[in-house]
């Protein structure tokens, strides 16, 4: 999974955008366990942050209201690299006896545990549970395989769009209100001001470009029987396609320069004061204050095609899941209520800035914290997710959109040609997930 979420925090980044590493891997065998325990010691694994420290703070409150809850049940926590998450995981749901009864997993990876045969099915009990009614719709989904529901959506990300409000107010122009003047806008600011970029862009960003296909109503694939089939050579979808990648030129961010940035060095730009704006998370707000910009931005919802509307982001994020081989499933589904549940969202978003999932506990702390509130309407227009197929994590770990961009910028392709050629990667991969 590329992670290029919390620039400020690069292993948390890598899980926003998923973890696709084990997409590929062969159907593990059946490993379901035989009994349902309801005492011994439960086994969490879950991702190491840059700074964990706070995390574990909330994670162990967490952990000891299960314990206050359940006489005779302990439990052991262990954090995990997120860059050595994906081979830990596929061997854990090839080996019952060693895995953990719960993990934390980035949401792009749902589909392919499903198909490994690793996540237990939770849709009675999450379905059951009150707190989940508040769920926000594209969290839950996350969560969701061919209608069944595998996990607990733990916190969600998404992008909006940073802009220098000293800049802007030099030149005497304002926040971009659509797709096309978001582009004339930055390169009016790189023509007045050829040392920024006007817009920091990313051949390599994949999550980035994504908004600007949703925006012209195009799709990375269409659903049917249960099965994907790409759609990102569509001509909605290529009319996204020339819009964002007619921001890499000597008019805005040079393709020699930009073709090759992910999210982070995007953010990084603008943090740094290279970029006069930057499409970034919620969970890039830490890296930008920390900046050359502190007190010289805002953020707004990254606009649409018509003027006044909101493009649909990515919505990134992880979740938390009881593995099938689990002995203690009962156990199991109440710690991950524990873990998932308000009063712990409303404390990850205290101590990490993790947005919660919950709409009403959104609610709550986009009143707290200003800097939420530009991310909370996003998530409120509509935020969408990638192909809920195991093929997607081949196609993410393939870099076919990252090599579709890089294509067209550098001039070896035009649209058409390269988001054919994309179609195609992704037909092989849907096709060969199942």
């Amino acid at each position: 999974m590329k992670l290029i979420a919390r620039i400020a925090a690069p292993s948390a980044a890598l899980v926003l955008a998923g973890l696709t590493a084990t997409a590929c891997a062969p159907q593990t065998s059946d490993n379901s366990a035989k009994g349902d325990d309801k005492s011994g010691t439960l086994r969490v694994w879950l991702f190491q942050e840059v700074n964990n420290k706070p995390k574990e703070q909330v994670v162990d409150a967490a952990v000891a209201a299960f314990r206050k809850a359940n006489k005779g049940a302990e439990v052991e926590v262990e954090y995990i690299p997120v860059e050595t998450r994906a081979q830990r995981i596929k061997a854990a749901f090839n080996d019952p006896k060693s895995a953990p009864d719960l993990i934390e997993y980035g949401n792009t990876d749902t589909a392919g545990y499903v198909k490994d045969g690793g996540l237990a099915d939770v849709g009675e009990e999450f379905t059951a549970w009150a707190e989940a009614k508040d769920t926000d719709p594209t969290a839950r989904q996350s969560v969701t395989v061919d209608g069944k529901i595998y996990g607990a959506p733990l916190f969600v990300g998404v992008r909006a769009l940073y802009y220098r409000t000293d800049v802007f107010k030099e030149l005497g122009i304002a926040a971009p209100k659509s797709q096309d003047e978001l582009i004339a806008t930055a390169k009016k600011i790189h023509k007045a001001k050829p040392e920024l970029y006007g817009l920091a862009v990313g051949g390599a960003y994949t999550y980035g470009a994504m908004p600007f296909i949703w925006a012209q109503g195009g799709e990375l694939a269409q659903e049917s029987g249960g099965s994907y089939k790409a759609a990102i050579d569509s001509p909605a979808a290529q009319k996204g396609i020339t819009a964002y990648t007619s921001l890499f030129g000597d008019d805005n961010c040079p393709a020699a320069k930009c073709a090759s940035m992910g999210g982070n060095a995007t953010v990084t730009a603008f943090a740094s004061g290279k970029a006069a704006m930057a499409i970034g998370g919620d969970f890039s707000h830490q890296a930008v204050e920390a900046g050359a910009v502190k007190g010289k931005y805002a953020v707004v919802p990254l606009p649409g095609s018509k003027a006044g509307s909101i493009a649909p982001a990515f919505a990134g994020g992880n979740n938390i899941g009881v593995l099938k081989s689990s002995s203690h499933r009962t156990l199991a589904v109440d710690l991950m209520k524990q873990f998932t549940g308000k009063e712990t969202q409303r404390k990850l978003f205290d101590a990490m800035g993790f947005l919660p999932t919950y709409t009403d506990v959104r609610a709550e702390v986009a009143k707290k914290e200003p800097f939420v509130e530009p991310f909370v309407r996003t998530l409120g227009a509509g935020a969408k997710f990638v192909p809920a197929s195991p093929g997607w994590g081949q196609i993410d770990a393939s870099l076919v959109l990252p090599t579709m961009f890089q294509e067209i910028v550098s001039g070896k392709k035009d649209v058409a040609a390269a988001s054919g050629d994309a179609a195609k990667k992704m037909d092989t991969a849907f096709a060969a997930a199942g």
